[in-house]
């Protein structure tokens, strides 16, 4: 053979052997990517090719498909009340995804979860009818926290403390996810995502803020399993006013004729005793005071319930003065409602945190359960003798302190107020808190935090008990009732 065309038909080889290569390599390892590609068009008509499956609270499914009336995507995503379940359900655009947990269940929810498929499926790669995401949360705390709420920019988040059991979860303002599921809602997404209210955030879990006074439950635990102080009826060293260590500036207490000076813990509660607890964190060290924290939740990076959670934070390397401000909550501490609620629910479980979830279960068509959620073992983070002080402390706060909005007839109720500063200075509006726990006599419980962002409150009027405390026990008393 000519040597010519003898290399000719070997470089002619070589190249169908590379194209070979090629086509296998797409084929078998790129394929998967280029399918997934969010730009894919097809994977968006083969989602809403069918009805999507549902997320179901208190039995009954908030979600729906409809058919449009035009186009390559044959259905659309619809909502029941959608402004008020938006903070658990999120979003599912024809445009823009899905988040939270219809972005979390999606291919359960459009039917590409291979645990739904049958072996002939499997075989023939046909789509199964698609699975439906069962809730934890009970519609009447929701609707009572989404109503009490109204028009005040803030969140709330009720758990069964023996269960961990998300019960409600509500950020306002609000949005209706119906808004934006099809494929011409430009107008609408720009709107909430423009909006400087950011409706679509969800400030339940994903807005971390100084959480103020709530924290002395932290720093008092602390104290407590340290053995600082025997007992919440002890007396503590607590000068007042106490001026920040190395420094010049005094710490004044909101009630100036409030009796904190060395007052024990339950009054130092009662009371909201600033120098109590920045005397305490730094007689501590905050080391303690940060593994008591961690041990709540704080500083954890995945906080999966299933949505992932914002990180609560508290600090690290810091001077015995700023120190003393993390006492109060203040500083570089933030916490998100999820957070403050989970601090509670450990006190009320006799010091037992169970991880907080907000669905049971995932099904199939048929109803059949894939996978059930919260069987995870509590975990204790403070001795029953700790908790137990704690708890009485906080029925004071309720029954004769800074918390008396809480109450609930025919209930044992507990909490904590906090007011945190706001902007430089303290130029803005407070953050008004509270946190808190309820027992009923059938023995059911549940502990909330509400977090008040801003409100049409004027300024000296913002507290935990005049803001906040009102919505907690909303949502408490419909827990117990439920």
């Amino acid at each position: 053979m000519n040597k010519t065309i003898r290399h000719a038909s070997v470089f002619a080889l070589l190249l169908v052997l590379a194209l070979l290569v090629r086509a296998t390599w797409v084929q078998f390892y790129d394929s998967k990517a280029l399918a997934d590609d969010k730009l894919n068009r097809r994977n968006a008509i083969e989602q809403y090719a069918n009805p999507l499956g549902d997320i179901i609270v208190g039995g009954e499914a908030i979600t729906g498909s409809e058919r449009t009336k035009g186009g390559d995507l044959a259905y659309k995503r619809t909502y029941k009340d959608g402004d008020l379940y938006s903070p658990v359900t999120g979003y599912s655009s024809q445009v823009y995804g899905a988040t939270q947990l219809e972005g979390i269940y999606k291919d359960l929810l459009d039917g590409t979860d291979n645990r739904l498929k049958n072996p002939l499926d499997t075989v023939t790669n046909k789509r199964a009818d698609p699975g439906d995401v069962v809730t934890t949360i009970d519609p009447a705390v929701q609707k009572a926290g989404y109503k009490a709420l109204g028009d005040i920019k803030g969140a709330a988040v009720a758990i069964d403390p023996k269960t961990g059991k998300i019960l409600g979860m509500v950020s306002t303002p609000s949005y209706d996810p119906s808004k934006i599921s099809g494929s011409t809602d430009s107008k609408e997404w720009k709107e909430l995502t423009t909006d400087k209210e950011k409706p679509m955030v969800n400030r339940a879990m994903r807005q971390p803020l100084p959480p103020g006074s709530t924290f002395k439950l932290v720093v008092a635990a602390a104290a407590l399993e340290d053995g600082l102080y025997g007992s919440v009826d002890e007396k503590t060293s607590s000068p007042n006013p106490y001026t920040l260590p190395g420094t010049r500036t005094v710490l004044h207490n909101e009630n100036r004729s409030a009796p904190c000076e060395n007052a024990d813990i339950r009054t130092a509660l009662q009371y909201s005793c600033n120098n109590v607890f920045a005397k305490m964190a730094v007689d501590l060290g905050q080391d303690k005071v940060k593994a008591m924290s961690e041990k709540m939740g704080f500083n954890a990076d995945k906080l999966d319930v299933p949505v992932r959670a914002g990180k609560s934070v508290y600090p690290s390397d810091m001077e015995k003065s700023q120190t003393a401000l993390t006492g109060i909550g203040q500083f570089d501490v933030t916490a998100t409602p999820l957070q403050m609620s989970m601090v509670s629910a450990a006190i009320a479980n006799g010091g037992e945190l169970a991880k907080p979830y907000m669905v049971s279960q995932i099904s199939d068509a048929s109803g059949d359960v894939l996978e059930k959620y919260g069987d995870d073992e509590a975990q204790r983070v403070m001795s029953e003798s700790t908790a137990e002080g704690l708890q009485s402390a906080m029925q004071t706060v309720v029954e004769k302190g800074t918390g008396t909005n809480a109450k609930i007839s025919g209930a044992t109720v507990g909490g904590k107020t906090g007011t945190a500063q706001h902007g430089e200075n303290n130029s803005k509006t407070p953050y008004a808190w509270f946190t808190s726990y309820a027992k009923g006599g059938d023995g059911k419980e549940v502990a909330v935090a509400v977090m008040i962002e801003s409100s049409s409150a004027a300024r000296d009027e913002v507290s935990g008990n005049g803001l906040a405390a009102p919505i907690a026990k909303a949502m408490m008393a419909a827990a117990l009732k439920s």
